[in-house]
């Protein structure tokens, strides 16, 4: 009897706090006349080859160290090597500063790259347009970002988020949309290209096609990426068994500055936000590499000059649809004590071709044999947002779970993008933008209170029927 003290005192709290809340869930009944999830032709105008002989092309950027004042620059010559030179400057045309880069190519089946140029461009000045070229003679070609702000609590960012990208003409939407949204960076998280889509020499191709599609943004400005299931690539029939292989080669990331020890799992500080990249499909478990960097580098985490905490993986940890249901529930038990003991403010994730957000809950009390198991309302948790929805071939997971999960905010089978506006150390403005046959519409909006800066804040809660609709039936009969 006494063993059951603590139980009854858990269950009877969550009921005192599910009985006076006005929150429920919300599952979308839009349904959207979609076009065709197919891959856009390779002869259509946005895969469209740079004139000039060996011009560079599938020009694309991330942050390049740990607090923002370095980019890597990332190209392909499709001839020959080339120039590895950056030059660079303050001014359009005016390149008073030049960098050294690095070449390298490989195959894949029958298939051999370009040759992938890495450039780190370092030192640079804070909030600083900067201006630069790359390429030789009549073939080169200029273009521009923008340095963030500053590391500061009070420093004001507006990030974009897409998942599951591809290269359709719903992705064509998407990108456009988020051009559109002024947003600075993207957090991406994972499935990028879908070339594993196709075999052989294809696959290789679709990679190239997506470095040019993409271009028109990401060689303006970073983007955070990481892995998802479609970059695994382990192809055995064509005798392909290394893991990311095409991946690793195209986009790499700053991983050494955060001290980790593969490119896969990462962390980087911008302006006023600190983020975490997971890789969902890299060991994770107690012992491993990604579990004892993501312990470190937690610790490191000063809400005092970075109060937003954010991260992105591939695998969403909750998720109410049935496609990849529960795919994510071994990286809970292993990180989501952590993410509430730090007070993580969102978890990112894709993979599942949808869009949901879930109110701030936890489901760190059970052990196996004792404690609450399933989620409950917790101040300290994450906000968990899926956002796989960029537009890939795959099309919608259309089929979500019924009845929706109380933890669950809102949900929708739509494509498009999200934006996180940061605008102080205590709050923030996300939305969720909707292609609506190609128009870009806001549907899911909130004011996102900062966890560290917040602590006063009233709990989340969510409806009255939740420990009706989760408790099992055995658990009940105990009380």
């Amino acid at each position: 009897m006494g063993s059951m003290i603590p139980q009854l005192v858990v269950v009877g709290y969550v009921l005192f706090s599910f009985a006076n809340t006005a929150y429920a869930g919300v599952t979308s009944s839009f349904i959207r006349s979609e076009w065709p999830s197919i891959d856009i032709p390779l002869d259509n105008e946005v895969f469209e080859i740079p004139s000039g002989y060996n011009a560079p092309e599938q020009v694309h950027i991330t942050q390049g160290d740990y607090d923002g004042k370095a980019v890597i620059i990332i190209w392909v010559t499709p001839i020959e090597p080339g120039s590895n030179q950056v030059r660079y400057g303050k001014s359009e045309k005016k390149y008073d500063f030049t960098a050294e880069g690095t070449v390298k190519n490989y195959t894949f089946y029958n298939y051999t790259s370009g040759y992938i140029h890495q450039c780190l461009v370092s030192n640079l000045e804070y909030d600083t347009k900067y201006f630069y070229e790359i390429g030789e003679g009549d073939s080169a070609r200029s273009f521009w970002f923008q340095t963030p702000p500053n590391i500061d609590p009070n420093a004001s960012y507006k990030f974009g988020i897409i998942g599951d990208l591809g290269q359709t003409f719903n992705s064509l939407s998407t990108l456009e949309h988020y051009i559109e949204s002024g947003a600075q960076t993207v957090l991406h998280v994972g499935d990028l290209s879908y070339a594993d889509r196709y075999t052989y020499h294809d696959m290789g191709v679709r990679w190239d096609s997506y470095g040019r599609f993409v271009e028109k943004v990401q060689a303006y400005q970073p983007w955070i990426w990481t892995t998802g299931n479609h970059e695994i690539e382990y192809m055995p029939y064509m005798n392909e068994v290394v893991p990311f292989k095409q991946y690793l080669y195209r986009y790499p990331t700053p991983y050494a500055a955060s001290e980790s020890s593969n490119p896969l799992w990462y962390a980087i500080r911008r302006a006023s936000a600190h983020i975490i990249v997971l890789s969902s499909y890299s060991p994770f478990v107690k012992y491993t590499p990604q579990y004892k960097w993501l312990e470190a580098e937690l610790k490191k985490v000063d809400r005092k000059k970075t109060p937003w905490l954010f991260v992105i993986m591939h695998t969403p940890i909750y998720n109410s649809n049935s496609a990849h249901y529960m795919e994510g529930e071994s990286m809970r038990a292993a990180f989501e004590s952590w993410f509430v003991q730090y007070k993580v403010d969102v978890i990112f994730a894709g993979h599942v071709h949808a869009y949901e957000r879930s109110y701030r809950i936890s489901n760190i009390h059970y052990n196996i044999t004792s404690g609450i198991s399933y989620p409950v309302p917790d101040k300290s948790a994450p906000v968990y947002i899926t956002v796989g929805d960029g537009g890939n071939q795959e099309g919608l997971a259309s089929r979500f779970n019924d009845p929706q999960p109380d933890y669950s905010a809102f949900r929708e089978a739509s494509y498009g993008h999200s934006t996180l506006e940061i605008m102080n150390k205590t709050h923030a403005f996300y939305h969720w933008n909707r292609n609506d046959d190609g128009k870009k519409v806001a549907t899911d909006s909130f004011v996102l209170h900062n966890q560290y800066w917040n602590k006063s804040l009233r709990r989340r809660k969510l409806k009255k029927n939740f420990l009706y609709s989760t408790v099992q039936t055995q658990e009940l009969n105990k009380l």
